[in-house]
């Protein structure tokens, strides 16, 4: 059973991506531990978004520092690309595991050099449509591992 934490800043305000999320969370229980943590995002301006960065990667840090039991990656358009075969083989290599996305401002540069990234395409998506892209590939690669009909 794949045992994953996604890592998340801001919370996911648009309802339609909340009742997918939701519906591939309850189709998720057979196969994963799922566990979604929100960490507060930073409200910004144009002045301020620097510091607001930094700040939202620093909560990130110390709560991947508290929870080194597992492996990290984060989340970003220039991460390592895996095809759906792919994600689900390395998703199965990597429990427990912990996927970070990031606030609409990005990961800082220390965040990069401390940790491997991941990507879902080399495409920017907002933080909200990641999440969902993200929670469909993960019920994907479950259905491939399970030999289950989903994925053709």
């Amino acid at each position: 059973m794949l045992d994953i934490t996604l890592l998340t800043i801001g919370k996911v305000k648009e309802k339609t991506y909340s009742a997918i999320i939701a519906e591939y969370e309850k189709r998720l229980k057979p196969y994963a531990r799922l566990k979604i943590i929100e960490l507060e995002a930073s409200s910004f301006s144009e002045n301020t978004k620097d510091r607001a960065k930094e700040y939202e990667s620093e909560k990130i840090e110390n709560f991947l520092n508290k929870h080194d039991e597992a492996v990290a990656y984060l989340l970003a358009e220039r991460g390592k690309t895996f095809d759906s075969p792919e994600l689900a083989a390395f998703l199965e290599r990597k429990s427990p595991l912990i996927l970070v996305i990031a606030g609409a401002l990005g990961f800082n540069d220390a965040l990069y050099k401390k940790y491997q990234a991941i990507s879902l395409s080399p495409l920017t998506f907002p933080h909200e449509l990641a999440r969902v892209v993200l929670i469909e590939q993960i019920y994907r690669a479950t259905t491939i591992l399970q030999k289950r009909s989903y994925h053709y």
